[in-house]
């Protein structure tokens, strides 16, 4: 037998010590991989949380600006009216009452106008069956022209905005005469 070969079946003397060498040197490649691939993963989770961080700051932040100008545009869309108002307070010694009417109803108008651009309808339930929802009765009166239950007349009209009740309208409801 030549140096190289071992009685058990012609492996080498050199290849037996290789074949653990071989394999220790594959679990330590495997564990640097695995070790690698953990740091990866951990800075990645590191981010993802710091990202989320991040998030939840910007989202608080917008929140604050949302709560502190939220009005902003409804606040400038009413300087107008205010400016009118004004005007006809400075004005009301002066002028007659045509123009104080007048400029009443351009006020009015302004006003509305802000109103419907922020999508704030004015409820006018005359007609309609009361509506405990939408309307606030302040008496029922006999009348044999409407339905009972039915809105006979509008005290203070109510206001929606975007569908969501701001100020349940205030109303006469009619009842069936006696």
């Amino acid at each position: 037998m030549s140096e190289n070969e071992t009685e058990g079946g012609g492996a080498t003397a050199a290849e037996a010590p290789e074949t653990p060498v071989t394999e220790v040197e594959q679990l330590k490649a495997a564990l640097a991989a695995a070790e690698a691939q953990s740091a990866a993963a951990r800075d990645q989770a590191l981010r993802a949380v710091a990202e989320l961080d991040n998030v939840r700051k910007r989202a608080a932040r917008e929140v604050e600006q949302a709560h502190k100008y939220g009005v902003e545009k409804l606040a400038q869309e009413l300087l107008p009216v205010l400016d009118s108002l004004e005007l006809g307070v400075a004005n009301a010694g002066r002028a007659d009452a045509a123009s104080l009417a007048a400029g009443q109803e351009a006020t009015l108008k302004l006003l509305a106008k802000a109103f419907e651009k922020f999508q704030v309808l004015a409820l006018d339930p005359v007609g309609e069956p009361f509506d405990p929802e939408r309307h606030e009765a302040m008496v029922m009166q006999p009348s044999a022209t409407a339905a009972p239950d039915s809105v006979l007349t509008v005290v203070q009209r109510g206001y929606e905005l975007n569908g969501r009740l701001l100020r349940p309208a205030r109303v006469i409801v009619a009842r069936a005469p006696d």
